[in-house]
């Protein structure tokens, strides 16, 4: 054997050797209880690195990661995925210092926008869109909907499976989305059967890519299913301003999470208007009729029901 075939087998078997410990370390990951979607991307970020380094040597992944032009948020995220491997094996290192970004969206698209690629996108796809829309759900917890979760008659889908420990919640839907979902084929219990995180991101990507080109909006090549999940905060804190009512509609246990919609709303809509229509209640028929046009309860006064609602 010449040098050249010696050194090639020797790569090769090295390659395969990285490629099996990786995949015993996210058999482990996925025993301790991290999703599929989670355990893809680790798999990916490690596997990323060992086309770079040696995995094995911490120290070579820390003089790969520094000359890397990854964002700070994306290395403080190797970083967390590389320790938890080091775990895995028995080794430990001296973590570099890498820190997350905190970023607001590019933009928020306008319902316009998020209706066109509705329309535009297949029955599928345009569910997907419709469901996060409605109850900005996380396109992973949208695809882990039952359809035992879904209670047609009374227009209320629950999601009893929220991503990154968020909470679970039942959400109010329309009549359209309700109808979008029951056309649907049932193939087993998943709503979404057969859909993953990674195919519907692809498609939706070919789809808005198409769409931008054909109605000369470029933005909506750039419009993605957490984006419209910060649309739905945005619109809900501007309709009900409380930080609380917010985190609850979206599941965060960290109402930190929540406080970009503060800045989100200010931007779109400007400073808050403190002016208010101002409506008296006295029987239990007028408040209801109030509620159900926007407004919202403050106090009672001689036994009568102030509410209001910003002009």
């Amino acid at each position: 054997m010449d040098t050249a075939t010696e050194t090639k087998t020797i790569a090769g078997e090295k390659t395969q050797k990285v490629k099996g410990q990786l995949l015993q370390f996210a058999l482990h990951c996925k025993n301790e209880g991290l999703t599929e979607e989670t355990v893809r991307i680790w798999y990916n970020r490690l596997k990323k690195i060992s086309e770079n380094a040696e995995l094995n040597e911490p120290e070579n992944v820390k003089k790969y990661l520094a000359k890397a032009t990854f964002a700070q948020g994306t290395k403080y995220n190797m970083v967390v995925i590389y320790n938890a491997y080091l775990q895995f094996i028995g080794k430990t290192w001296k973590r570099p210092k890498y820190h997350l970004e905190e970023k607001l969206p590019e933009f928020i698209p306008t319902e316009q926008e998020i209706d066109a690629l509705i329309s535009g996108c297949g029955k599928k796809t345009a569910t997907i869109l419709q469901t996060i829309k409605e109850t900005g759900m996380r396109i992973g917890e949208v695809l882990r909907l039952k359809w035992t979760w879904l209670d047609a008659e009374r227009r209320i889908l629950t999601l009893n499976a929220p991503e990154k420990h968020g909470r679970p919640r039942a959400c109010k839907i329309s009549s359209k989305l309700v109808g979008m979902l029951q056309v649907l084929p049932k193939k087993n219990e998943l709503i979404f059967a057969g859909v993953n995180t990674k195919s519907s991101q692809n498609c939706f990507k070919h789809s808005r890519r198409r769409l931008a080109k054909k109605l000369g909006n470029p933005r909506l090549a750039k419009i993605h299913f957490h984006l419209i999940r910060h649309w739905f905060g945005t619109i809900e804190y501007h309709k009900k301003p409380d930080l609380i009512h917010v985190q609850k509609l979206l599941g965060h246990r960290n109402i930190l999470a929540t406080q970009i919609y503060v800045n989100l709303d200010q931007a779109l809509f400007g400073e808050a208007n403190d002016e208010y229509h101002v409506k008296i209640a006295e029987t239990i028929e007028e408040a209801t009729k109030l509620l159900a046009v926007g407004y919202e309860y403050v106090s009672t006064m001689d036994d009568k029901q102030i509410y209001r609602k910003r002009k």
